[in-house]
């Protein structure tokens, strides 16, 4: 399972508003420590370090490569900082819309939203049953809950699910690995929906 994303808006490295162009994240590389050769982190890239070092003597940790450690290789730090700059989350979600999503008024207005810098809480792939319980708060959805909902039933073993928040309302974003996204909406402090007869929670 890929690791929760959160991505904050704010303001550019010049002091411009946020942009995708001033919320370019640094480049990201996997710490790697080279066998038998402890307390020394490396960036890993592909199938081996920036510095040269072949995959096959490479142990892989769960963390980025960081530069400015003081366990860092010299030459992967100089090398990592040289790299050029990724999209930030934002972009990255936006343009996967773009292709993977129909158009129409919500992909339209989560488009807009994305633009603005609007925080994605979560950006997660794992088992669908297991984020359409944790993660997917499809009772919080007031449009398009139920085609979110058959998108992650419909998944089988493995889906990619991303939430987005606004200052007043929140997205849901269901990306199947073989069908087309799914968006549904919903007011961000909405509280669960009640089903039909049942009163609601005083």
């Amino acid at each position: 399972m890929l690791p929760r994303m959160t991505d904050t808006p704010g303001m550019g490295d010049s002091g411009g508003a946020w942009s995708f162009a001033t919320a370019r994240e640094p480049a990201g590389f996997p710490a790697v420590e080279v066998e038998g050769v402890p307390g020394v982190e490396h960036a890993g890239g592909g199938s081996r370090t920036l510095c040269g070092i072949r995959g096959r003597y490479l142990k892989l940790f769960l963390h980025h490569f960081r530069p400015r450690g003081l366990a860092s290789c010299r030459k992967c730090r100089v090398l990592a900082e040289a790299a050029p700059s990724r999209p930030c989350g934002q972009e990255r979600l936006h343009d996967l819309l773009l292709q993977d999503a129909e158009d129409g008024p919500l992909r339209t207005d989560l488009l807009a939203t994305l633009r603005r810098g609007a925080r994605i809480a979560v950006w997660i792939t794992g088992p669908a049953k297991d984020l359409a319980r944790h993660f997917a708060r499809l009772d919080r959805m007031t449009e398009e809950a139920g085609p979110a909902a058959e998108a992650l039933a419909a998944a089988g073993t493995s889906v990619t699910l991303a939430r987005v928040e606004d200052t007043d309302r929140q997205y849901l974003v269901v990306l199947p690995a073989d069908a087309r996204a799914r968006i549904a909406r919903g007011a961000a402090d909405a509280p669960p929906a009640t089903s039909p007869g049942t009163a609601a929670p005083r």
